[in-house]
């Protein structure tokens, strides 16, 4: 056994002949090669023994060229995704410093907004405090008590409030 027979020098069948051929007549057909120009790659198509003989014939072309002259594609390496952890609803935080009982019933016993500025909820709490003297901010500030004693709440921070 000798050396690997190079690209360029190894032999071609009919198949690549016949799709050189056809190739060249798309160029052809897309106004890039002279009738004469056609004719004389054609001719040297049909006549190649090897792919070097063929490989001059569309040095001066664009895409498509015959299979063989097409690079293999490599493979792509996947780009590793970095991997967080899941979210799962839970909040990370250690329970707050304010206790919901203490905010629930401020909110019930003084309607004013009083349990929201004790948990940091400023927002909330001015808006309960200026709907009072229309009367819905009363009810407002009471139900919103109740629902912190049964269901918690948070602080201003995002904390979860103690028992």
């Amino acid at each position: 056994m000798g050396e690997p027979v190079g690209s360029d020098q190894l032999r071609i069948g009919t198949a690549e002949r016949e799709e050189a051929v056809r190739i060249l007549g798309d160029h052809f057909a897309e106004g890039r090669l002279a009738v004469d120009e056609y004719e004389d790659r054609v001719g040297m198509a049909v006549e190649a023994r090897t792919r070097g003989e063929l490989r001059p014939l569309f040095d001066d072309l664009p895409t498509p060229y015959p299979a063989f002259m097409v690079p293999p594609v490599r493979p792509v390496e996947p780009v590793p995704v970095p991997m967080y952890p899941q979210y799962t609803g839970v909040q990370p935080y250690e329970p707050s410093d304010r206790y919901r009982v203490v905010a629930g019933v401020l909110q019930i016993v003084l309607p004013f907004g009083t349990g929201r500025f004790y948990t940091g909820h400023t927002a909330v709490a001015l808006a309960q405090l200026f709907t009072v003297f229309i009367g819905v901010g009363v009810l407002w500030s009471i139900i919103d008590g109740i629902v912190l004693l049964i269901g918690g709440g948070t602080d201003a921070y995002g904390r979860p409030l103690r028992i």
